[in-house]
């Protein structure tokens, strides 16, 4: 409660936060499906509360629904007091009560290296495909001039279809087509309560996205583009990456969502167009966003888990980033078992940008940048930012680039060296200080995400680790005059090794269980060609050139929507299989082995492990006929959730099944693991002499009178024992049951990986396994 001085008077008057009010299933007595109804018994709810609440001096606004959720779950959001949240919190029909809270965006020949990885023919395969799947993209909006959205070709729009075009300012619904089938947006709602101050950041959320389903960022363009854009030739950025440029399932229709802007997204609004896209008929829906992992939010107070619940019990398979916090462990964060959480990796192509010596020594750098310096030009005065730092200015912090660090004296009209032992200064942060102080150009000596080349624009900008930034120094120290230039950025396909692991990709073990393997599997997600909003900036856009209608971006943002388009690859060949069915099929179906043919490696060099890449890198061809899958049922999910210590009565509000039981032994973390019928294992907990047994069971998805043999990769002193060890299937979609028992035999302490394979000679189906021994 804060004070306010009104005409003279001080009066009292309540803060009031946006707050998610979370009811479960929709009840039938609800008015699920009857917008108004529900708008109206939740809005009675919340003036019951109002009034009973209790407070001594009365509200400065009548209370009012930002947003009302009635079709695939029940729930509302509206301005409050923590009084009225705790009262409502304590409400027989309400399960959670949380804070409407900013989310983070986790920001082609990609495709085609996923196809040259898979050994099988696109051509052959994809002629299995249909236009009937639709992928609900949720983000920042789109951009529906881009080619990529043309629907040249395209039949009509499936009946199923209810979905919006919604219009704004500058979006018509005729920029809605065959192709770009729905557009919604999530602004501030008519009746609804502004912003408050004290909920600042996520009123500058909202404020900017009112108005339009159009993409002022770029983001959700780039992904869309990504899960289902039509095939446009000659693509590229400013020369580079040229190709043809296409999605993972191109003949698929596309549904934007718009709950993002350049601050961030609103959880609410987030949770709404879940709902919405459920409603309106997707198969698949992508999010490209998330929670910092610092910040891991419990499931039933974590709207995308909610949401993707949900979805999942509709049939729509829901697939997320896994975030950008890596390499460090505990970092994924969507890591609920029904969300197929993504990592991301790179592919076989790099951005090298060459730095010449006045020597006459090349250094391969990584970069983008469009520099105007070339090797018939001049050479720039080369220097190390510790000799050129102000007065009294830290050596250390000139050498870093630190803002405000550098003599622009001594720095004007030269190329700075710059190190990276100041993880609190981003690359982008240095290239701007050598920039602004006049620099020709910035060579960056920094092993830190040296795999993800920076767009320094038309900037000189060159990244190298710390073998070739010695060799850089030693030049410098051995001459009187040492000079460089920067050669234009130039495209090397066909780079090895890859896939690599990314540096930023965020790691495993989940911070809220252990208990399921995350992330789930890997896609490309480094300098990954897409469509873009063409961009305003000057800085962005090369002297002499217009703006590119494509961009590269890095992220896990763009390792999401290659998943969601494989997926829907799969569904459309497979109409019939559930979201679970899907997920099985990509996962084991995933590779390990890079293009050199060894295992895949983190962005250490380090072989990749499950934490890292999950299942391993996604091949869309052979998850069409994986030969068996691992369907997790809605059960197996009810389960979890008292498992990980939920109450029974709650589980049922959740699901929405009143006859719902908690199973014997629960809450128990570690029967996670062990029954919970899941396409890999994880054992966060296995003591020496105490064996763990991991039931499985496996659906035939092949030919009839099919017998499977496993084989089994561990690492030394982990032993493992699968029982039985053929399973035998007379027909397609029966199922076979089997146990695997792990234990210590002088293991390593921490983590163990490895798998159990199945093979019946034509099909392979991995299921990775992580075990803790403690």
């Amino acid at each position: 409660m804060v004070k306010r001085a009104h005409f003279g008077i001080l009066v009292l008057a309540y803060r009031l936060l946006s707050y998610v009010v979370y009811m479960g299933s929709p009840s039938a007595s609800s008015g699920a499906g009857d917008v108004e109804a529900a708008r109206a018994a939740h809005l009675e709810m919340l003036s019951s509360v109002v009034v009973a609440s209790g407070e001594l001096e009365p509200r400065l606004s009548t209370p009012s629904l930002t947003h009302s959720y009635h079709h695939a779950f029940e729930g509302f959001v509206a301005e409050l007091t923590e009084e009225e949240a705790a009262a409502l919190s304590d409400h027989e029909r309400v399960v959670s009560v949380f804070r409407d809270r900013a989310l983070q965006l986790h920001t082609t020949r990609s495709w085609d290296f996923l196809d040259t990885q898979s050994g099988l023919r696109t051509d052959r395969l994809g002629r299995r495909a249909s236009g009937d799947v639709i992928i609900g993209v949720i983000d920042t909006g789109v951009w529906p001039e881009s080619q990529s959205f043309n629907d040249a070709g395209m039949g009509d729009v499936p009946a199923r279809w209810r979905g919006l075009c919604m219009e704004g300012p500058d979006f018509k619904k005729s920029k809605c087509n065959k192709k770009l089938i729905g557009a919604r947006y999530y602004g501030i709602q008519a009746g609804s309560a502004a912003p408050t101050s004290s909920n600042a950041s996520l009123g500058a959320v909202t404020a900017a996205m009112t108005g339009s389903p159009r993409d002022t960022v770029g983001h959700g363009t780039h992904c869309a583009s990504t899960a289902a854009g039509a095939v446009v030739a000659d693509a590229e950025y400013y020369g580079l990456a040229r190709g043809a440029a296409k999605g993972g399932a191109p003949a698929s229709r596309v549904a934007t969502y718009k709950v993002c802007s350049m601050g961030g997204c609103s959880s609410s609004a987030l949770l709404k167009a879940i709902d919405d896209a459920v409603s309106d008929g997707v198969d698949v829906i992508s999010i490209s966003i998330g929670m910092s992992s610092a910040f891991a939010s419990d499931f039933l107070s974590d709207p995308i888990a909610l949401g993707a619940f949900h979805a999942h019990q509709r049939g729509v398979l829901v697939v997320c980033s896994g975030g950008n916090d890596g390499p460090n462990p505990y970092t994924v964060v969507n890591s609920a078992p029904w969300i197929l959480t993504v990592a991301a990796s790179s592919i076989d192509r790099t951005f090298q940008s060459s730095i010449v010596l006045g020597n006459g020594n090349v250094v391969k750098g990584v970069a983008i940048n469009f520099s105007n310096q070339s090797l018939s030009g001049d050479r720039f005065p080369l220097v190390f930012g510790a000799q050129a730092a102000g007065r009294y200015t830290p050596a250390s912090e000139a050498s870093n680039c630190y803002p405000g660090s550098l003599d622009v004296q001594k720095v004007a009209g030269k190329m700075v060296v710059c190190v990276g032992t100041n993880s609190m200064v981003s690359r982008r942060v240095k290239k701007l200080v050598a920039e602004g102080s006049g620099a020709s150009g910035l060579v960056l000596i920094d092993d830190t995400e040296k795999d993800v080349p920076l767009d320094a624009g038309s900037f000189a900008f060159s990244q190298v680790g710390a073998d070739l930034g010695a060799q850089i120094l030693d030049y410098i120290n051995s001459t009187k005059n040492p000079t460089a230039v920067i050669l234009p950025t130039e495209d090397v396909k066909l780079f090895k090794p890859a896939p690599m692991v990314a540096s930023f990709s965020a790691r495993g073990p989940g911070g809220l269980t252990e208990s399921i393997l995350k992330p789930d599997l890997m896609a490309p997600g480094v300098s990954i060609l897409a469509a873009a909003m063409p961009s305003t900036d000057k800085a962005d856009v090369p002297d002499g050139k217009k703006p590119s209608a494509f961009a590269i971006k890095s992220g896990t943002s763009m390792a999401c929507p290659h998943v969601a388009g494989a997926a829907a690859f799969v569904k459309s060949a497979h109409p019939g299989w559930s979201p679970s069915m899907i997920r099985s099929a990509l996962m084991t179906t995933a590779t390990t082995r890079n293009n050199l043919g060894q295992p895949v490696a983190s962005n250490t060099g380090a072989v990749a492990t499950g934490h890292d890449m999950g299942a391993g890198e996604i091949s869309p061809l052979r998850a069409l006929s994986p030969g068996l899958v691992f369907d997790t049922t809605a059960k197996d999910y009810l389960n979890f959730l008292c498992y990980y210590g939920y109450k029974a009565k709650l589980v049922r509000m959740v699901s929405g099944d009143a006859g719902f039981a908690c199973p014997r032994g629960a809450p128990s973390p570690d029967l996670i693991a062990t029954g919970i019928n899941y396409p890999s294992i994880s054992v966060p907990r296995l003591a020496a002499g105490k064996a763990v047994t991991v039931s499985r069971t496996a659906m035939n998805v092949g030919p009839s009178n099919a017998t499977y043999t496993a084989t089994v990769e561990a690492p030394a002193g982990l032993s493992l024992k699968v029982l039985p060890e053929r399973l035998v299937f007379s027909r397609r979609w029966t199922t076979a049951a089997y146990e695997v028992s792990f234990g210590s035999a002088g293991a390593s302490k921490g983590y163990a990986y490895g798998a159990v394979t199945w093979s019946d000679g034509a099909h392979s189906v991995r299921t990775p396994f992580a075990v803790n021994v403690v």
